[in-house]
């Protein structure tokens, strides 16, 4: 049922060519999908391969992606560059998954967001990131006093012992985006769930793309002890 599939909409500001180049070249796709790890199977490269190259079909006329999992991206000229609408797969195509649904479809609004990003002002360079997950009743958003201004409100605010400043990338209801100046023009993202029925303790995210030499391991201690003193218990992920 069609009215049960989110849909999730982004403008870029580039030719729809480069924007379904950047959903069908492995390199590109690095560049913004998820966040770097090693794991047992393969990490952030096996995942690549099992989203994108895995069971999917690929119709570059018609800029039509559908993924292995039901996952259907179109990408098509629009005013502004190109227009990319994702349709989620219907509930209940894979039982194994339906427990992380809703999770699945915030993690494409994060990375749909993470591309336009790439592909707007960081096209063929290498991103580094840092990843954060935990439970907690409190948004990171509120914790790090982050007002939900418009995208493209300019920001200045003290980001965990850092001044910062950017813009407002992008919101929705659960997640906000701002690009952060002093990570070479990078990109935080930080989303909150708050504790429900599904998820009784609440669930917190923040992922930081970095550019350029910027101190990596300096940042990553600093946000990893303000990060772990509020949200101690690392989130049941799907993968």
């Amino acid at each position: 049922m069609t009215e049960d599939r989110p849909r999730i909409v982004v403008t870029v500001a580039a030719p729809a060519e480069a924007v379904w180049d950047a959903l069908r070249d492995k390199e590109k796709i690095r560049h913004w999908h998820g966040w770097e790890y090693e794991g047992a199977e393969g990490g952030l490269e096996e995942e690549i391969d099992l989203i994108y190259f895995t069971q999917v079909t690929a119709d570059a006329d018609g800029g039509v992606l559908t993924l292995g999992s039901g996952d259907e991206f179109v990408v098509e000229p629009a005013e502004g560059g190109s227009r990319i609408t994702l349709t989620r797969a219907a509930h209940g195509d894979n039982p194994d998954w339906e427990q992380y649904y809703d999770d699945v479809t915030e993690g494409w609004i994060t990375f749909l967001h993470q591309l336009r990003f790439a592909v707007e002002h960081h096209q063929g360079e290498t991103r580094r990131t840092l990843f954060y997950s935990g439970t907690g009743s409190t948004s990171p958003i509120t914790e790090l006093g982050v007002d939900l201004e418009p995208a493209g409100t300019p920001y200045e605010l003290d980001l965990v012992g850092e001044p910062a400043k950017g813009q407002v990338w992008f919101t929705s209801e659960h997640q906000v985006g701002l690009t952060v100046d002093a990570w070479g023009n990078g990109l935080l993202v930080l989303s909150h769930i708050p504790p429900s029925e599904q998820k009784p303790d609440g669930a917190s995210m923040a992922i930081l793309t970095l550019y350029g030499d910027v101190p990596r391991d300096a940042l990553d201690e600093r946000w990893k002890t303000w990060w772990e003193a509020r949200y101690p218990a690392p989130l049941d992920l799907p993968g």
